[in-house]
């Protein structure tokens, strides 16, 4: 793999009790500014989101996924991704042309945002569903992750996102890292880990500058032996089909479809993931209304 590549490597110390995943997510995040047309502020709310699935969602075995939802007050509105264990990853927002002014020469995130509530939903491969929902600490989206594991899920955690912005609106950087610490790890391990944390600085600078994932990992962990497990290429990926999309029109009404064909001709349907539109007539409303459901 590049170092210009964006991917996650997950890793773990020899005694297994500290656990962290890191990500490079320039190339994706810039692939959902494309789709979304955001603005600088949109831009790098949703790319710490999209990061921050993809960060939770590592954490789950193969088959699993992962939707955060961000329902705060601000004038984003709610920012919603989803994400799995292959390192596949949507996501979409409410206001995506949102923008406050820059706050101390920085992307003002937390106002964007607002206050509310972050919601986590992993679905099992069984089909099994598990929801956890804390408070918006902060808004910045990687405190909110932290603060969620610590309260939520009881796992003292550390979460850093970063999504650097250029002048030209494109995504310069982005990415971020996951850190969770076990009942067992030595105090002296996590002194240190605090230590680094606290001076590694703007994540998406290192990464601006060229720093892989491994060497964010270097970063975070300092003089801590660990070992890498895996390295899995990530990227922005829609699942929207005609065949999903057929079920949502077998969802409606025929009173609602009817009344759509009458004034419209057509039934279209646009995904929030990625902005394709989906169009049906009336001979294909037709046949896929009588399809089994």
């Amino acid at each position: 793999m590049k170092d210009n590549q964006d991917r996650l490597v997950r890793a773990i110390t020899k005694d297994r009790q500290i656990r962290i995943l890191t990500a490079r997510t320039t190339d994706l995040v810039e692939e959902a500014r494309k789709l979304h047309q955001t603005s600088p502020l949109a831009t790098a709310a949703l790319g710490r989101t999209l990061t921050g699935a993809l960060l939770v969602a590592s954490l789950l075995k193969s088959g699993h996924e992962v939707s955060l939802s961000i329902d705060g007050n601000g004038p984003l509105g709610k920012i919603v991704a989803e994400a799995n264990y292959k390192g596949e990853v949507r996501g979409y927002l409410k206001n995506p042309g949102a923008n406050l002014p820059l706050k101390d020469g920085k992307l003002d995130v937390a106002s964007g945002v607002g206050q509310g509530e972050l919601t986590v939903r992993k679905m099992l491969a069984d089909g099994k569903p598990y929801e956890g929902s804390t408070k918006l600490i902060s808004g910045e989206i990687g405190e909110d992750l932290t603060y969620y594991f610590t309260v939520s899920e009881q796992i003292p955690s550390s979460v850093g996102l970063g999504v650097l912005v250029d002048k030209d609106s494109s995504v310069k950087a982005a990415g971020g890292f996951l850190l969770q610490v076990m009942p067992d790890a030595a105090d002296e391990d996590i002194d240190l880990l605090e230590e680094n944390i606290a001076n590694i600085g703007s994540l998406s600078r290192h990464i601006s500058k060229g720093k892989s994932p491994e060497e964010i990992l270097d970063l975070v962990m300092g003089d801590i032996y660990y070992r890498i497990l895996e390295k899995t290429d990530v990227k922005y990926h829609c699942r929207c089909s005609e065949d999903r999309i057929s079920s949502i029109v077998r969802s409606l009404s025929r009173e609602e479809i009817d009344s759509v064909l009458e004034e419209l001709g057509e039934v279209e349907i646009q995904c929030h993931f990625c902005n394709q539109s989906y169009s049906f007539d009336e001979n294909e409303i037709n046949d896929i209304m009588n399809e089994e459901s």
